[in-house]
């Protein structure tokens, strides 16, 4: 398939299966290749070999929570864009993590159609200078 012509592609990490199980076709209706990882650990490896546009990526996750997998995929110089899922909604933890190097933050609970246009238009952004 030509480059340009295929889907975005999306990597949503969450632990929450609930969330996983509804908003992953909901994407994929919405025009996006997605794939899905449980934790921090596995969205890694996950971003190894899916190489996302974008990540989704909840905060409150078990071994490996989003905003330690967001900084370790900054450091490896990963700039793929992310934006945050949380419940933890205070100013602070939103400022922290803008600074840490994620693109959005989103407090659940969501409206999927907002975080697909949120996706959209933070792709559309970084590849604006792509060749």
């Amino acid at each position: 398939m030509d480059e340009a012509k295929r889907p975005w592609r999306v990597l949503l990490v969450d632990d929450e299966g609930a969330i996983t199980s509804n908003l992953a076709p909901f994407l994929e209706r919405a025009g996006f290749a997605v794939a899905v990882a449980a934790d921090g650990e596995q969205g890694l490896r996950r971003v190894e070999d899916f190489l996302p546009d974008l990540i989704v990526l909840d905060v409150l996750m078990p071994k490996l929570d989003g905003r330690e997998t967001l900084r370790r995929l900054r450091q490896a110089g990963n700039w793929t864009p992310v934006i945050l899922l949380t419940q933890v909604g205070s100013p602070v933890e939103r400022a922290m993590a803008l600074d840490e190097g994620a693109d959005d933050y989103l407090n659940k609970p969501f409206e999927p159609y907002e975080l697909a246009a949120r996706i959209r238009a933070i792709i559309r952004r970084s590849q604006a200078g792509a060749p």
